[in-house]
């Protein structure tokens, strides 16, 4: 069994490894948009988040969620100044609802890292719809960013199952 871990802001280990997810989401993006709409298709902002915070919990979440975009901004202006607040919204919002599922599963669960992605895939574009008046592009995430969706579950059980950690 894979387990899950909930590091505090206490851990010297916390913010290493949040550092390791931020420097890999910022790496990860980059690749993605050597391809045209990459970034829209694979929605590579996400992906290390989502492991820190299932993996690590919502303190390294958290970290990730934030620092990424914004850090990823000021290198390379992406993304955008005005995505940044909803990009920010969904990266938090999918750090929230991994590190409370994974605190309720306690080991490491497709069908639950599904569902975080899911439920922050979902609440976030009824966010994007309020802030934007637009719902073709709070939608946009799911009908574009399929691939991205499925890459961040399978691929986020993936490195979630494979990442050891220890005590």
């Amino acid at each position: 069994m894979t387990t899950t871990y909930n590091l505090t802001y206490r851990e010297s280990r916390t913010y290493i490894i949040s550092a390791i997810f931020v420097a890999g989401n910022i790496l990860l993006p980059q690749l993605c948009h050597l391809m045209p709409q990459g970034g829209l298709i694979w929605l590579p902002i996400y992906f290390f988040t989502l492991v820190a915070a299932y993996k690590f919990g919502m303190t390294a979440g958290l970290l990730t969620a934030v620092l990424s975009p914004v850090v990823n901004n000021i290198l390379f202006g992406m993304p955008p100044a005005p995505m940044l607040p909803i990009i920010l919204i969904k990266s938090v919002l999918l750090a929230l609802s991994a590190s409370i599922i994974a605190g309720k599963m306690r080991k490491v669960n497709i069908f639950a890292i599904a569902l975080a992605v899911i439920l922050a895939q979902f609440v976030g574009s009824i966010a994007e719809w309020g802030m934007t008046g637009s719902l073709s592009a709070a939608l946009q995430d799911v009908s574009l960013g399929l691939p991205g969706i499925l890459f961040q579950i399978f691929g986020g059980y993936l490195v979630c199952r494979l990442s050891g950690f220890k005590d």
